[in-house]
């Protein structure tokens, strides 16, 4: 019964946790050229899997960290200004003059480059929320945290590629999901502050 019970709590966490990641692939992805977008996300998915084990290998030690949640609220924040500059209708000349005649900023490796950074950075942000809730729920139980980590990567896969198709329908969206994301990183920034306040 403890363990349904925990099961149901992983696949709850996941769902809202996985969320946060596949709202970011999916951005960032959306704003590739089509032929790039799947490797935006096989790539975003490989990244996130891997973060996700080193985290859950050092779980108990990020735990040990001071201000780990703070710290991820910088990452992030400095993610929603990388989307700001993707999504803000005042782009530079000189940004301009690089657009292909496709419409996209750059060359396809350049584009990629790009977004695959941005997905990086906040993986690492969003990774550790999602790993320490899962290890928490789990506890010393190891195939617990695997079925966690494997639901997680599952989740976000679906969600990215569902998230793609309707920013490229519906392209106001980037503006929502941006504020959600600055919503989430200024949310691990209060969180985050009692245990970092004391070095300022």
């Amino acid at each position: 019964m403890e363990n349904i019970t925990q099961i149901v709590q992983i696949i709850f966490a996941d769902i809202i946790l996985s969320g946060d990641n596949a709202i970011i692939i999916g951005m960032s992805a959306a704003s590739l050229s089509p032929e790039l977008r799947k490797k935006a996300i096989i790539f975003g998915m490989a990244i996130a899997a891997g973060l996700r084990i080193l985290f859950a290998a050092i779980a108990s030690y990020l735990l040990a960290i001071p201000g780990i949640i703070f710290i991820g609220g910088c990452l992030l924040l400095f993610v929603c200004w990388r989307f700001f500059l993707e999504i803000s209708p005042f782009k530079t000349t000189s940004k301009q003059k690089t657009l292909d005649q496709k419409g996209y900023t750059g060359s396809p490796n350049k584009q990629l480059i790009s977004a695959l950074i941005t997905i990086t950075i906040a993986d690492v942000s969003m990774s550790i929320d999602n790993v320490l809730a899962v290890a928490s729920i789990a506890r010393e139980n190891t195939l617990l945290l695997i079925f966690g980590l494997i639901l997680a990567i599952a989740f976000m896969s679906l969600f990215a590629t569902i998230i793609v198709k309707m920013l490229t329908r519906y392209s106001w969206l980037k503006y929502l999901g941006f504020f959600f994301l600055c919503y989430l990183s200024l949310k691990m920034l209060y969180d985050g502050w009692p245990e970092v306040y004391h070095f300022f």
